[in-house]
């Protein structure tokens, strides 16, 4: 981030962030970024509503979409870390990755407790 001079008493000082590693700014993004396509953010909402891992044959019937642009959408997600994958025979159940999950609403806490700071 850079900074530059501000007028004196233009407002208050905003209260920066705390310090992050590279490797946790890029997963969170990465997380981010899956969650930002609307397909992909449906994707995961049915997947982390289930109580046990989901079948990706439930989850191409639920979608107005191919199955290879499920698959896609399901190794982005798993990539970012968001859902795990299990085979089962020929099939692949998917579930929420707690330590992904965990990773996002940190980051939003985060962001919540330097809002409650500043006010």
């Amino acid at each position: 981030m850079t900074s530059s001079t501000r007028p004196a008493e233009c407002c208050t000082t905003p209260v920066m962030p705390g310090p992050m590693s590279d490797s946790v700014r890029d997963a969170l993004v990465a997380g981010f970024k899956a969650l930002g396509d609307p397909s992909r953010f449906e994707i995961f909402r049915l997947i982390a509503s289930q109580p046990e891992p989901l079948c990706a044959c439930d989850v191409v019937a639920r979608f107005d979409l191919s199955q290879p642009t499920i698959s896609h959408h399901l190794k982005v997600l798993r990539d970012a870390g968001l859902i795990t994958a299990t085979r089962r025979g020929v099939w692949a159940y998917y579930a929420v990755a707690p330590a992904g999950v965990h990773m996002l609403r940190w980051s939003l806490g985060s962001a919540e407790e330097g809002a409650n700071r500043s006010r």
